[in-house]
């Protein structure tokens, strides 16, 4: 997973409220290997028509874009679902962030485990932002997690919260299964020890008394 420390990137303005797990991946291709590129699936249904040629008009498919980093939608994104495919379209797409006055419960907890970072600042602070980039197309945002700060495209600096776990993870581009081997040697010094004070539980130095 790689690291997220300060990203400085074009920002794409997803004027909408509760876009949910299957608005991001229609459930008919979280089955597709992840090598076929799962940004082909991105909003598919927004992207593509019937006969599954991409339209061209939609926000993400044209100039500046198709190029952003970062985006900025309505309350509750990620509603819906607990598909981890729909993280995994948009980070293939480079999303690297995603922010929002709030997100769906599973779809942020995804979010951590593929290297995209939800921030969540308060509703009118993204409304103010989403302005700006209405008025300046192709604007950056600077995200700093060290920090916790994002910049805004008129200078403007909000303060984000994390938990402190989650932003160390982050921060070192670690995973759940990254996170747990990193702790391996500890936890093999713990068996040690409870095998040398507690034979009995562990079954250590089993004896066979009685053939």
């Amino acid at each position: 997973m790689e690291p997220f420390t300060r990203l400085t990137a074009v920002a794409a303005p997803l004027e909408r409220a509760d876009i949910d797990t299957d608005m991001l991946i229609p459930q008919r291709y979280l089955r597709q290997p992840l090598t076929v590129g799962y940004r082909n699936f991105l909003f598919y249904n927004d992207r593509y028509d019937a006969d599954g040629k991409l339209k061209g008009d939609f926000l993400l498919d044209r100039e500046p874009y198709n190029r952003a980093k970062i985006f900025v939608a309505g309350p509750n994104f990620g509603c819906g679902s607990t598909r981890e495919g729909a993280v995994y379209a948009v980070v293939d797409f480079g999303i690297r962030a995603v922010i929002a006055p709030s997100f769906g419960p599973f779809y942020a907890s995804n979010c951590y485990q593929n290297g995209l970072l939800p921030v969540v600042l308060p509703e009118d602070t993204v409304r103010a932002i989403l302005k700006q980039l209405h008025d300046k197309p192709g604007a950056e945002i600077t995200i700093d997690l060290p920090g916790q700060t994002v910049t805004d495209p008129a200078g403007g600096q909000h303060r984000f919260e994390i938990e402190p776990a989650r932003k160390e993870r982050m921060l070192e581009g670690m995973d759940d299964i990254a996170a747990t081997q990193k702790l391996a040697g500890q936890r093999d010094a713990l068996e040690r020890k409870l095998e040398a004070e507690t034979p009995w539980l562990t079954g250590a130095n089993m004896q066979v008394l009685v053939r």
